[in-house]
């Protein structure tokens, strides 16, 4: 019973910290689309709505255990593929190298909690 109610918080937590990160990013559209365009990313004014709306919609199902397996993996195919292109620390030099390789490990950590959380949800049978 402890477990299960652990598990649940971890996963309202976790799904809550990305669907706020995926509304945050929408309500600053003009400035996330300029970054990625900074950075390179093509298509960014259709990509980065897109990619904030996964991210948005993946938490709140995740965090709510609608659909949390779907939720989770929404979560993770935003971090595999925004991650590689917004944190380049390989291109960087000095302390911006330093803040993107750290921005980097934050979000393969956090994909590696993602991970972690599908297969548990797997495991148990959660869809």
């Amino acid at each position: 019973m402890l477990n299960r109610l652990l598990f649940v918080v971890a996963r309202l937590a976790f799904g809550a910290k990305f669907a706020r990160d995926g509304y945050d990013n929408l309500s600053n559209r003009e400035d996330m689309v300029g970054y990625a365009e900074s950075v390179g990313v093509p298509f960014a004014d259709v990509l980065v709505p897109a990619a904030s709306g996964l991210l948005l919609v993946g938490g709140v199902l995740l965090a709510v255990g609608l659909a949390p397996l779907f939720g989770v993996v929404a979560i993770a195919a935003f971090l595999l593929g925004v991650t590689p292109q917004m944190h380049d620390f390989w291109n960087m030099e000095g302390d911006q190298r330093a803040d993107e390789f750290d921005a980097f490990l934050r979000n393969a950590s956090f994909l590696g909690a993602a991970i972690a959380f599908a297969v548990a949800m797997r495991e148990r049978g959660e869809n």
